[in-house]
Formats: structure tokens, C-alpha cells, sequence
């Protein structure tokens, strides 16, 4: 039979397996978004450029969009981490497990 601290420890690793994946998918993601704005703005200096009101570029509305998904992703790790990781591990201090 176990003892409640290697449970804890058990819980704890896996807490910590679940973070790293969901901060590795948010990390991901955002690489994603920049390096396809990075790569329209080397490639793509036409399309960025074209005008879809006077004084606005469908390239600044890309880079207002990039910041935009940068504070979206930030908000699902903070919800997650709130809603979730948190509460277990006040679970996991308070050995209700």
C-alpha cells in the first residue's frame, strides 16, 4: 500500500505532465500565428499591403490580430490554471486526495 505522500507525489507529476502540455500546445500555437505573420510580411509584401480602409492595411490588421491571439492564448492558460491546475493543487496540499 502506498503512503499519502507518494500519492501526492503522483499527483503532483502528473499536475506538472498536464502544465507542461498545455503550456507546450499555447506555445505552439503562438509560434504558429507569428511565424505565418512572419512569413507574409517576407513574402507576402502585396497582400499585406493592400488597403481595407484609408489608413488601414490588412497588414496592421494582421499585427493588431497577432497581438490579439497573444492575450487570448494568455487568457486560456490563466482560466485553465485558475479553474484547474489551482484547485488541484490545494487538493493535493490539504491531502484530500
Amino acid at each position: 500500500m502506498s503512503s499519502p505522500s507518494s500519492s501526492n507525489h503522483a499527483a503532483l507529476e502528473t499536475l506538472a505532465a498536464a502544465r507542461w502540455r498545455i503550456g507546450l500546445g499555447l506555445t505552439a500555437a503562438m509560434t504558429a500565428i507569428y511565424v505565418v505573420f512572419i512569413l507574409l510580411i517576407a513574402y507576402g509584401k502585396g497582400f499585406l499591403g493592400r488597403l481595407l480602409a484609408p489608413g488601414l492595411s490588412i497588414g496592421i490588421a494582421l499585427g493588431v490580430l497577432v497581438i490579439l491571439a497573444a492575450w487570448a492564448l494568455i487568457l486560456v492558460y490563466v482560466r485553465w490554471a485558475n479553474d484547474h491546475y489551482d484547485r488541484e493543487v490545494a487538493v493535493i496540499r490539504g491531502g484530500r486526495r
